[in-house]
């Protein structure tokens, strides 16, 4: 089993990673047009769901209650960041 300081560095790395998509997507085509705003949004999204997720692995022992909190954890990741790049409950939030 991976220690909890190296899966978090493995988190935060991962993170980079996914932000490291859009920026080299920008380099390529105008399809993609993220400004400073949204990378530290997304950012933000990213950390905090990845510290919380991290915060249930260490705390929570039963496995299927770690399954399930991940799982919510995850799931409400999708759909902030849906709303924020689609507005697909219509928050004022939305990005359109």
């Amino acid at each position: 089993m991976k220690s909890p300081n190296k899966r978090l560095i493995g988190m935060m790395m991962a993170i980079a990673f996914i932000l490291c998509i859009p920026l080299i997507a920008m380099q390529f085509t105008n399809e993609v047009n993220w400004t400073l705003s949204d990378f530290v949004m997304m950012g933000i999204l990213l950390i905090s769901t990845g510290l919380l997720v991290e915060l249930v692995l260490r705390k929570v022992t039963k496995i299927q209650h770690r399954i399930i909190l991940c799982a919510l954890l995850i799931f409400g990741l999708f759909i902030v960041w849906a709303e924020l790049a689609v507005g697909i409950f219509g928050t004022p939030f939305a990005g359109n």
